[in-house]
Formats: structure tokens, C-alpha cells, sequence
């Protein structure tokens, strides 16, 4: 009886665990943690030029550039950073932003400028960007007038790019740019667009009239309003921009800011069934390793060995995007990185699939060949032994085994057909490893990034590497798994026909790591990688 409150004791811790480990309520950016959205709205008016430009970013760009707008250093914006930011910002999109009108390029002159922060994942902010701009005219616009836009912003980063345009008491040709927005500026993607996002950077318009009706006009940007928050990605639907990470929010636990020892204990467990849940996920080539596994008969060790790898190389490239996206913003932009990432790994999949299926060949070869030989030579000791019985009964001391593969000399057995031994080398297993790696989980990076922002980069580094370990477990566990279930198969007798199929395994499972290599590969290239 003294011993019953123990279970309700644990109970209400373990209640209160999960409490603390929900995520926080806020949606991954629909695009991708990485992207740069642009939308301009363009008004043609007879004296001027309106232009409505809209920046949306995800979570790792804001993160950069909050970074710059710190100016007092201490891990924060306030109010009064981002107000001063907002003119500087909107007068640096303006310089990439290029107009013609007539073949003449007119003033950019600024009119609002507006920044809000939307929550993003991991307890990180969004950004948004809203500057509208005035082009007066020199003279009023002449019908047949060639008008020309362009936005550079941004040429290198991945992300959805929108233009649309209308006139203002002129009549114009927009070359099939349409007079709305279909996504709100920038607040709600449409679900079906998300996987293909429009990329539309820039304008030919044609002035014909300006003598008509005027047109409806399109709203002009609200000057220092708050837009609402993007659409979450449960609002406009499951997906991301190709070469995007997508994925749900980071626990809120890693936030707390009392870092009792009962928050670290929880943090360091939560991190570890983050990592153990990521590799459970699709994608992370489970279904290769296995293959890979029963193709060159790997061993358990090389099972903990592939599981390993795949952590090491995951935290690797957490640890770089972050050291590109804190400290090297010039030197490469991350997106680049999680871009590169999946064709690295489709290529060297591909040409672990080539190397698996060309040694499984010659092997077969080989045994074919050697039991080639192994026959005739059976033969013709057979042959002399038969003419020796008709001439003089000649005993040679030797008894025949006419086993195909097995036979002795002098009382002792051996084969002359190779066994079915280990194709798998240790450089062929990492390289794997570090494929099935190189695709950074956004909970990994968030929980870093956020940490740092905390101002907690130690305490960010260890659940980055706990998170590692959870995904070695989970890899090594399934490698384990896939090992000894093929161990059982070997025992099988190969005249069976579970035995039978058994010995094509290694020839099937280089097949599939060749072909998903060079599926993975094609994927990667076209822009849409779905390793």
C-alpha cells in the first residue's frame, strides 16, 4: 500500500514531460525552410508607374538577416531595430529591381516600407517585407509604349517568384500576366502551386491605349500595417520547393530558458526520440541500406557501421548549414547546399548500385567458370580410370567425390567453387553511409539555430549530436534486423525453393541499389530530389 503513489508519481511526471516536449503553435513555412518569395504588383497609370513588391522569407533567410539588423548585439531585434531596418531594406530591394519604360529607366522613389515577423518553426520568425515604390513619368504615356520589368533580388535562392499587372486608366497588354494575385501576396499559396511554384521574374508589357475606361486598379501597398502570417503548411497543403526542407515544428521544450537539470534530462531524451523518429521516416534510405546489406552479405558489425555512418554524416551537414548560415552568409548561400545534396547522393548511391551489380556478376562468372573446369576435370579422370579398368584393374589410390562443387584428395574435402563470402568493403559502406546522410532534418538544424538565438550554441551542439545517436540506433537496429534475417535465409538448403531464391538475393538487391540510384539521379537534376 506505501507503495502506490510511486505509479501516479510517475504519471504526473510523465504527463508533465509531455507537456513540455509539445511543439509550440506555428507552422512550417509551405515553401521550405530556405526560400526567398518575391511578388510584384505592377500599375500602369498615364504619368506613373506603381509598384507593389512583397518579400517573403522562411525561417534559416530571416535568420541571417535578423542577425544584421542586431545592431546592439545582444541576440535580439526590437521594435526599434526593425523600424530603422525598413527604409534600408526596401531602398536595397529597389536597386535590384529593373524598369523601362520607353527604353528609359525612371526613378524608384520609395512611398512605404513595412516589416513584421510572422512565428516560423523552432521558435524562430519569418519575415516579411512590404515596400511600394512610385515611377513618375517625364511625359505622359503614349499608346504603344514598351514596358519592362525585372526583379534580380535574391537570382541565386530557391523560392516562389510572382508578377502580375494591371492598368490604371490605361489599357495593356500584360503577355499573359494575370491582374490578381493567386496568392494573396504572398499570405496563402495555393495548395496545387506549392510543389511547382511559380518562378515568373519578369515583365513585357505593351501600353495601347490610354484613352479607355480606366481600369480597376489593383490596392495599393498598406504602408507600415503588419500583413498576416504566410499559410501554414497544413493550410495550403503537404510540400515544399524542391530543394526545400520541409517538416514539423521542433518541441518546445529546447526552449525553455531555465535550464534546470530536469529540462536538460528531458531535452537530451526528447532529442533522442526526435533522431530515432527521423530515421523512421521515408527517405532516409532504409530500404537501401537493407539492400545494400543482403548484396554484399554484410556482417552485424557492418550493420552498426552503416547505421553510424549515416549519423555522422547527418550531423556533419547540420553542423555545416549552420556554420554557412551564422558565419559564412557570403561565402555560399545554405540553399545551395541542401540543393547539391541530393544529386551527391543520387550519384554516389548510383555508382555503389554499378559497383554492387558489376562484383556480383563476376562472381557468378567465376563459379560458373570454376565449376566449368571442376566438371571436365571429372571427367577426364573418369575417362582414364575407365580405360585403366579395361586394361588392368589399376588402383590410384585416390577415390572420386562426383559432387559438382565438392570433392577429396586424400581424405580431404574442399570445394574449388568460391564461397558465398563478403563482396562489402569498408569505403563502399560509408560512402553509402554518408549518402543516406547528407539530407539535413530541419528539426536538427532548428534546435541548433534556436539554441544559438537562446544564446546556447554548447548546449545546441550536444542535442544535435544526441539527435545523431537516436537516428544510429533506430539505422543500426534495422541493419541488425536485415542481417541476421538473411543469415537464416543462407541456412536454408539451396535446393529448396525459399533456398533458391535466396542465392539471387545479392544479384536483386544490386539491381534495386542501381536502379533507385539512378531514379534518385534523374529526380535530383529535373529539380525535384525525393531523397
Amino acid at each position: 500500500m506505501g507503495r502506490r503513489p510511486l505509479p501516479a508519481a510517475a504519471a504526473a511526471i510523465a504527463a508533465v514531460a509531455i507537456w513540455l516536449a509539445l511543439p509550440a503553435a506555428a507552422g512550417a513555412h509551405p515553401l521550405g525552410n530556405f526560400t526567398i518569395n518575391h511578388f510584384a504588383g505592377i500599375t500602369v497609370a498615364p504619368k506613373e508607374i506603381r509598384l507593389d513588391v512583397v518579400i517573403d522569407m522562411a525561417e534559416i533567410p530571416t535568420f541571417q538577416e535578423r542577425q544584421h539588423m542586431d545592431t546592439d548585439g545582444d541576440g535580439s531585434v526590437s521594435d526599434a531595430e526593425a523600424a530603422a531596418a525598413q527604409a534600408p531594406f526596401c531602398a536595397r530591394q529597389a536597386a535590384d529591381l529593373r524598369l523601362s519604360v520607353g527604353g528609359t529607366a525612371p526613378t524608384l522613389e520609395s512611398r512605404s516600407a513595412a516589416i513584421s515577423f510572422p512565428a516560423g518553426l523552432g521558435g524562430l520568425s519569418t519575415m516579411r517585407l512590404e515596400c511600394a515604390f512610385v515611377a513618375p513619368l517625364a511625359a505622359p504615356l503614349a499608346a504603344s509604349t514598351p514596358i519592362a520589368f525585372e526583379d534580380v533580388s535574391y537570382a541565386e535562392r530557391i523560392g516562389w517568384r510572382e508578377i502580375i499587372a494591371a492598368g490604371d486608366g490605361v489599357s495593356i497588354q500584360t503577355g499573359g500576366l494575370p491582374a490578381t494575385s493567386v496568392s494573396h501576396r504572398l499570405t496563402s499559396y495555393p495548395a496545387d502551386l506549392i510543389s511547382q511554384p511559380l518562378d515568373v521574374r519578369s515583365a513585357a508589357l505593351v501600353a495601347t491605349s490610354v484613352t479607355v475606361a480606366a481600369a480597376t486598379p489593383m490596392p495599393a501597398a498598406p504602408a507600415n500595417v503588419a500583413a498576416p502570417a504566410p499559410a501554414s503548411a497544413a493550410e495550403a497543403g503537404a510540400g515544399a520547393v524542391p530543394g526545400g526542407i520541409g517538416g514539423g515544428d521542433v518541441p518546445s521544450i529546447f526552449r525553455e530558458g531555465d535550464l534546470t537539470p530536469f529540462v536538460l534530462l528531458l531535452s537530451i531524451a526528447t532529442a533522442f526520440a526526435l533522431g530515432a523518429g527521423h530515421a523512421l521516416t521515408p527517405g532516409h534510405g532504409k530500404t537501401l541500406m537493407a539492400a545494400y546489406l543482403v548484396g554484399t552479405r554484410g556482417t552485424p558489425i557492418h550493420a552498426v557501421g552503416l547505421g553510424l555512418s549515416v549519423t555522422v554524416s547527418h550531423t556533419l551537414g547540420i553542423l555545416v548549414i549552420a556554420a554557412l548560415v551564422v558565419g559564412a552568409q557570403g561565402l555560399l548561400a545554405p540553399d545551395v547546399v541542401v540543393r547539391a545534396a541530393p544529386a551527391i547522393a543520387a550519384v554516389t548511391i548510383a555508382g555503389l548500385g554499378g559497383w554492387m551489380l558489376v562484383a556480383e556478376v563476376r562472381k557468378r562468372r567465376a563459379a560458373r567458370r570454376t565449376a566449368a573446369a571442376h566438371a571436365s576435370a571429372h571427367n577426364l579422370a573418369a575417362a582414364h580410370e575407365h580405360e585403366h579398368d579395361h586394361g588392368h584393374e589399376h588402383d590410384h589410390g585416390h577415390e572420386h567425390d562426383h559432387e559438382p562443387a565438392v570433392h577429396s584428395h586424400g581424405g580431404v574435402a574442399h570445394s574449388h567453387v568460391p564461397p558465398d563470402g563478403s563482396t562489402l568493403s569498408w569505403r563502399g559502406l560509408f560512402a553509402l553511409g554518408l549518402a543516406g546522410g547528407l539530407i539535413p532534418s530541419t528539426s536538427a538544424l532548428f534546435i541548433l539555430l534556436g539554441s544559438i538565438v537562446a544564446g546556447r550554441p554548447a548546449f545546441g551542439f550536444l542535442l544535435v549530436v544526441i539527435f545523431g545517436l537516436g537516428m544510429a540506433a533506430v539505422m543500426s537496429g534495422v541493419g541488425l534486423t536485415i542481417v541476421l534475417a538473411r543469415g537464416r535465409l543462407d541456412r536454408v538448403p539451396s535446393s529448396s525453393g525459399i533456398g533458391r531464391v535466396a542465392r539471387q538475393l545479392p544479384l536483386v538487391a544490386a539491381v534495386v541499389v542501381l536502379s533507385f540510384g539512378l531514379y534518385l539521379s534523374v529526380q535530383a537534376f529535373a529539380g525535384t530530389p525525393v531523397l
